[in-house]
């Protein structure tokens, strides 16, 4: 049961033992789910963060190495990709907010694959990207609850909706 705390001001806010889950999808060749840990971490957020397989060979080769070889590559991606998705899909099933990166390197159809699940099972989407792929991902960023250029700027954005507050 939530602790119904008053305010000086006519207004009323709660607070619980509740912690958020986040999961960080998309681009995995720089820093940002590093940054968004430790911006969390310093805001002392009932957070945890969960993400893909970020080591794409291990991502890339599951298939093969648990249910055997395949000739062709196609039958590999295959493999890989239905093993992925098992984690991938649940951790975006039971998370709060979907945090979707998209880099500057690469095309990023993964990325925006998990943007559409995550809106297609209605959960909050905030889209991570700079500003000249604002044109490109204009439908998934109408989509997105919020659309930031920095890791810092979730960071922000996820300490008020848990705190309500921005320090």
């Amino acid at each position: 049961m939530p602790l119904i705390l008053e305010l000086e001001t006519p207004f009323m806010t709660y607070s619980d033992d509740r912690v958020w889950t986040v999961y960080l999808s998309g681009e995995i060749h720089t820093d940002w789910r590093k940054k968004i840990a430790k911006g969390c971490k310093a805001a002392d957020l009932a957070i945890d963060l969960v993400s893909p397989v970020l080591e794409h060979e291990e991502s890339d080769g599951i298939g093969e190495r648990i249910l055997g070889k395949e000739d062709k590559s196609f039958w590999r991606d295959h493999k890989g990709a239905k093993i992925n998705a098992i984690r991938n899909r649940t951790l975006m099933e039971t998370s709060d907010i979907v945090v979707v990166r998209f880099g500057d390197q690469y095309k990023q159809w993964n990325a925006a694959f998990d943007a559409g699940f995550a809106v297609a099972n209605e959960k909050i989407l905030i889209t991570l990207h700079e500003e000249g792929h604002t044109h490109a991902l204009k439908e998934i960023d109408a989509a997105a609850m919020a659309v930031c250029e920095t890791p810092e700027q979730v960071c922000q954005i996820l300490e008020y909706v848990i705190d309500g507050d921005l320090g």
